[in-house]
């Protein structure tokens, strides 16, 4: 296995996604091959990664995926993998899924990947020492290989926490200046997409610049390992179809890269469009697929596209069509804006939305089907998770699945679905898929 490091904090906030970047990009800058991963479920840092790195990032969850396909999708031929955590370092749910509780110290153990602690040190001094070294020791599984010091105020600030971390016996890999200069725009969903950042190859180039300066990159690379475990054979999730007509483009963007690269592996082809540039789905098709996103910033554009309507519309009378999230939304019969204003959405199902009441909606959801969907028949189990501001003002069809939470919960959004006069379905659910459940 290639050896590697998991980046991660104490918490959310601290600096991972920055200093992840600009390692990646230092390292890229020596000519070595870094292959990006993100622990947990996001869309938008692996976007960035790939860009720093050269490489696509993939997603490594240990509450959605099993061991074997973890394992399997981390087998990559490179000089060093790069995973950036989520949160903190233990954080994740109360109740375990397929291999620990969505925390980055599960695939730190898992992987045998030392960690990389990002500490901020703002308003603190050698107690910051104290912070790492309780990480340190929470579990044996995981170790960590040493610090980088982030947002430090002065050369004596920097002393000060330094004694600390030398009385705790932690190495120190970096310390990166208060004013470095190098933050990432960001919105309501995190930071904004990576093909809408403005010069981003300048501004990762400056990243890279600031690690390589004030981090020992040759400490770093000597701290990564490789896991003694080998990659387990494991099933591949099947594909929708094996022509998916895949909407693609600013609105429609959050598609896991591990499930195209399943899809392509199991023979499908992939037939992007973009209901931006008011395209349809190709009609050589056999089902039509519309990722997360954000159509609230596009609503009043999509409205106005009749050309994707019409397209969409007579495809989804013979064929199937299911939406996740942005693209349920995409497929309802109106969304109103953050501004009040009601846009017809394709009118493909019932569903009506609203950012004007924002409610967050964010978890780790277990759903078993209760209609099929484009590759899963009913009773299939899929573990995803969901993470919108959208509330729900009327769902009239068909409820899709019974969803619950991480701890069993009940979920309330529990998609929905309808047959087309010509045989084709609609379904559409508000979390994203992840991986078949095991257990």
């Amino acid at each position: 296995m290639t050896p590697g490091l998991v980046i991660s904090g104490a918490a959310s906030g601290v600096g991972k996604t920055t200093f992840t970047l600009g390692l990646m990009a230092a390292l890229r800058a020596r000519e070595m091959a870094v292959q990006p991963f993100k622990c947990g479920p996001d869309y938008i840092d692996p976007a960035f990664h790939t860009v720093a790195a050269g490489r696509a990032s993939l997603n490594l969850d240990g509450w959605a995926m099993a061991p074997a396909q973890i394992l399997d999708l981390a087998d990559r031929e490179a000089d060093i993998a790069v995973a950036e955590g989520s949160m903190g370092l233990f954080d994740g749910v109360a109740q375990p899924g397929e291999t620990g509780v969505g925390a980055s110290g599960d695939i730190a153990a898992l992987m045998g990947w030392p960690v990389v602690l990002v500490i901020d040190v703002t308003g603190q001094a050698q107690s910051a020492a104290a912070v790492a070294q309780g990480l340190a020791q929470f579990r044996e599984d995981a170790q960590v290989a040493g610090v980088v010091l982030n947002k430090v105020a002065s050369p004596r600030h920097e002393a000060l926490v330094r004694a600390g971390f030398a009385q705790a016996a932690i190495p120190v890999l970096g310390a990166l200046p208060r004013q470095a200069g190098i933050e990432l725009p960001s919105r309501h969903l995190g930071l904004v997409q990576a093909e809408e950042t403005g010069d981003l190859e300048s501004l990762l180039a400056k990243a890279g610049n600031v690690v390589a300066a004030h981090c020992d990159l040759d400490a770093i690379v000597a701290a990564a390992r490789a896991g003694q475990r080998k990659p387990a054979v494991h099933r591949l999730t099947p594909p929708p179809g094996m022509r998916i007509a895949l909407a693609r483009d600013a609105a429609f963007s959050f598609v896991y890269p591990h499930l195209i690269e399943g899809w392509r592996a199991a023979g499908a082809t992939i037939l992007p469009f973009s209901p931006l540039a008011d395209e349809g789905p190709d009609d050589s098709a056999d089902c039509c697929w519309l990722p997360g996103g954000y159509p609230e910033l596009h609503a009043g554009r999509l409205a106005a596209n009749a050309t994707l309507r019409a397209g969409i519309g007579r495809f989804a009378q013979t064929r199937p069509v299911h939406g996740e999230c942005g693209g349920y939304m995409a497929l309802g019969a109106g969304l109103i804006d953050a501004q009040g204003q009601r846009h017809a959405m394709l009118g493909l199902l019932g569903l009506e939305t609203s950012f004007a009441k924002r409610k967050m909606n964010l978890g780790y959801r277990l759903a078993r089907l209760s209609a099929p969907i484009p590759g899963h028949a009913v009773g299939a189990r899929l573990r995803g998770h969901e993470f919108h501001y959208a509330t729900i003002l009327s769902q009239p069809d068909a409820p899709l699945a019974e969803v619950c939470d991480a701890n069993g919960a009940g979920v309330a959004q529990t998609g929905s679905w309808r047959k087309a006069a010509g045989g084709g379905q609609v379904s559409g659910t508000f979390f994203h898929f992840i991986a078949e459940a095991s257990l």
